[in-house]
Formats: structure tokens, C-alpha cells, sequence
């Protein structure tokens, strides 16, 4: 028997199963490997699961500090248990569907690691499959540290997060990114006394300027130790010293520092998508990149919205303003305590920053709650190249978050 595909997929993360599904739907034949399990990263280790372990985080605090408006709540536990628990239940929901959807759109799924032995060959399990394409979309790992590598006791990566069995009482967070920012916000939220050391000057170093200042003011606000401009000199016997003199003593160090793409070695010609590029490592990023492969168009990825899921949450497209010459673009800052919705829901921290060009949006940067949602207000009109004069034509309901994109567009 001759495998033969139009299609050869191997890793089923966003950017895999994204190509497989709508390959399939074109009326291709595709196989799709994968060495662990389905639905990649994003979905086993990362978007996923953080954000179901950070509802039930979040959701404690909210109670814990409801008092303020007229909900007194006694005896509130955390059941670290319970949450990862019901973590694994989501993710295994989430995955289960996802299998599902492949195999009923005819996608033959191969549990194994596969490897590109040949152009246009791929060998899995002892078995060889030709491949008329082959797409190389096998993620990332998490980066370490030169000197202090994962022992995954001390020393962990997020992947070692999801296997803990309680919380801990302390912890010290080396990267101020976004992976850092969204733990720090776990831990702290379940009352967990929380570092983050970063050796940049600024929080969320990719971020606009404006947005890293604030999310600065952020970490104070919420008493989370930051230690900008520092680094992590050693660890020994579960002491972290770091490179100002302290010496701090957390139930655990996590190195939270970005990722590594993975690249195995191709005997053949490949097309690499996702966190596997190198690029953009992020799941719609992945996504995005399959679609405008699958569909044969080009994208531009300056319209990849990025969110950080901070308190409150982070969200920005297109330029930051200290990228751009003095004097040649237009701007708009609205603070979140001007809208009413914000002060109903007891949540007004943060802006809504706008820079504009040629009566262009040309980037928009968020903190507030829902800022994940309203960042797609502005991809819309960027990507379609809307003019600010038609969207302020533009009616938006009130009481929302979003009446703040239209009047941050109204003061351009």
C-alpha cells in the first residue's frame, strides 16, 4: 500500500490544524502527525490552561475584595486541586472536539514523531508517507537560561506550572514579558508573594512606551515586586541572588523568558508556519499565516492584534509611538475612568491610546478591562483601511467598553 497525501502536516497546534482542517475543506487529502498531543501548545500548555487556572484566580480575588460593593464573603478558599482539575477538564473538552473535527473533515491523525527523511517523504512509526507539501508547524519550547538550567523543581518553565500539585507561598519570576506579567498575575491574585526580575529597564519590553509605564505603576499598585534592570547572578541551596546584592528565598524560580522555535532537521523541502518561523509566536499569528497559505493571498502581520492578559488586560496593533518620527502622526489618550461601564463594573484603571497618520489608524494600545475584545475594533478598521471621518459615523451602545474606542477616535 502506497500512503500518498496532497498534504503532509506535521505538528497539530494552531497553525497545523488550522492547515489541515482547511486543506480538507478544499478536498485534499492530509495527514497530520503529531508526537504528543493534539491541538499543540497553545492548547495543552499554554493559552488554554493559563486562562482557565487565571478565571479561578481572578474570580477569588474578586470575592475576597467584594466588600466594597456590598457583597461580604467569609471563609474563601482557594482549592488549588479543584482548579487544575478542572484546567485538565477544559483543556481535554477543548482537545476531544478538536479531534473530532479533524477526523470528520477526513484529516488522517498519526500519533508519533515524524521526521522528513526525503523531498516530499515523511517516515512516522516505521511507516513512509509521500507528501506532495509538506507544512513544518512544530511549535516552540520554553528558553533557558545559560547557568540556570531547568531542574523542574527549583527551576521551572511554564510547562512545569501545570503540574503542580498546590500553590506555592512565594516565588520569584525571572522576564518581565507576557508570560511573566500574566503569571505574576496568577499567583498574586491567589495570594501568592510574587518577584519579577528583569533585566530590560521596562516591563513588556515589545510594548509602547506608555503601555510598559503603566503596567509599571500596575505592579506597584498591586505590591508585586519588580526588580527592572537586574539579573539573576545564581541560585544555590534554593537561594536566588541577584545582580543588585539581594538575596531572595521563593518556593521556586520560573523562568519565563520567551520561547525557542522548533526546527527539526528537513531532508526535503518544508514550509514552516507558526511558532516553528520563528516570528510572531502567537496561536493567531499561526493561525493567520495558514489561512493566507491555504487561500494563496499574502498578509501583513503589522495587523496581528497582540494581547496580554494583565490586571487589567493588555491589547495593541500596529505602531508604538516612540517608533515613530516626532511630529508625524496625530494621537489620542483616553483615559478608562472617563466611561461609565468602568465604573459599574469597579474596574477604571487604564487608557485607550490611538496614533493616527493621513486620517489613518496606523496603531492603538489598550489597558482595561476588555481590552482582548476591543482590540479587534481597531484591527477591523486597520485592516480595511477605514478613514477616521467614517468611523466616526459609527454608533456604539452605551453603557460599554467600547464606547471608549469611539471617543478616543472623536479626539483625533
Amino acid at each position: 500500500m502506497v500512503n500518498k497525501f496532497d498534504f503532509g502536516i506535521i505538528g497539530s497546534g494552531p497553525a497545523g490544524f488550522t492547515s489541515a482542517l482547511l486543506a480538507a475543506e478544499k478536498g485534499l487529502k492530509v495527514i497530520l502527525f503529531e508526537k504528543d498531543k493534539i491541538g499543540g501548545v497553545c492548547l495543552n500548555k499554554g493559552c488554554i490552561p493559563t486562562k482557565t487556572i487565571m478565571h479561578s484566580a481572578e474570580l477569588y480575588k474578586d470575592i475576597k475584595s467584594a466588600e466594597s460593593i456590598g457583597i461580604v464573603a467569609n471563609d474563601v478558599n482557594f482549592d488549588f486541586a479543584k482548579v487544575m482539575e478542572r484546567k485538565n477538564k477544559v483543556v481535554e473538552i477543548l482537545r476531544n472536539a478538536l479531534t473530532k473535527n479533524l477526523q470528520s473533515k477526513g484529516v488522517q491523525i498519526i500519533e508519533g514523531e515524524a521526521k522528513v527523511i526525503a523531498e516530499k517523504t515523511i517516515e512516522a512509526n516505521g511507516e513512509t508517507y509521500f507528501c506532495e507539501k509538506i507544512i513544518m508547524a512544530t511549535g516552540s519550547e520554553p528558553k533557558a537560561l545559560r547557568g540556570l538550567e531547568y531542574d523542574h523543581k527549583f527551576i521551572l518553565n511554564s510547562d512545569d506550572l501545570f503540574e503542580m500539585k498546590e500553590a506555592p507561598k512565594s516565588v520569584v519570576i525571572i522576564g518581565a514579558g507576557a508570560e511573566g506579567i500574566e503569571w505574576a498575575r496568577i499567583f498574586k491574585d491567589i495570594d501568592v508573594d510574587v518577584t519579577v526580575v528583569e533585566a530590560t529597564g521596562k516591563v513588556l519590553s515589545i510594548a509602547d512606551d506608555e503601555v510598559s509605564k503603566y503596567v509599571e505603576r500596575l505592579f506597584k499598585m498591586r505590591k508585586i515586586g519588580l526588580k527592572l534592570s537586574t539579573t539573576v547572578e545564581k541560585i544555590e541551596n534554593k537561594k536566588v541572588t541577584l545582580s543588585n546584592g539581594e538575596i531572595l528565598e521563593p518556593d521556586f524560580v520560573l523562568v519565563a523568558i520567551g520561547r525557542t522555535p522548533n526546527k527539526p532537521e528537513a531532508n526535503g523541502k518544508v514550509i514552516h508556519l507558526g511558532d516553528a518561523c520563528g516570528q510572531l509566536m502567537l496561536a493567531n499569528f499561526g493561525m493567520y499565516q495558514a489561512r493566507a497559505l491555504m487561500s494563496e493571498t499574502p498578509f501583513d502581520n503589522v495587523f496581528i492584534p497582540s494581547v496580554v492578559y494583565g490586571i487589567p488586560e493588555i491589547a495593541w496593533i500596529g505602531a508604538n509611538e516612540q517608533d515613530l518620527p516626532a511630529g508625524s502622526y496625530q494621537k489620542s489618550v483616553l483615559p478608562i475612568r472617563t466611561l461609565g461601564k468602568a465604573h459599574c463594573d469597579n474596574d477604571i484603571d487604564g487608557f485607550i491610546k490611538v496614533l493616527s497618520y493621513d486620517n489613518k489608524i496606523i496603531g492603538a494600545h489598550i489597558i482595561s478591562k476588555e481590552a482582548s475584545a476591543m482590540i479587534h475594533q481597531f484591527a477591523i478598521a486597520m485592516q480595511n483601511e477605514i478613514s477616521i471621518e467614517d468611523l466616526k459615523q459609527v454608533c456604539f451602545a452605551h453603557p460599554t467598553y467600547s464606547e471608549g474606542v469611539y471617543e478616543s477616535i472623536l479626539a483625533l
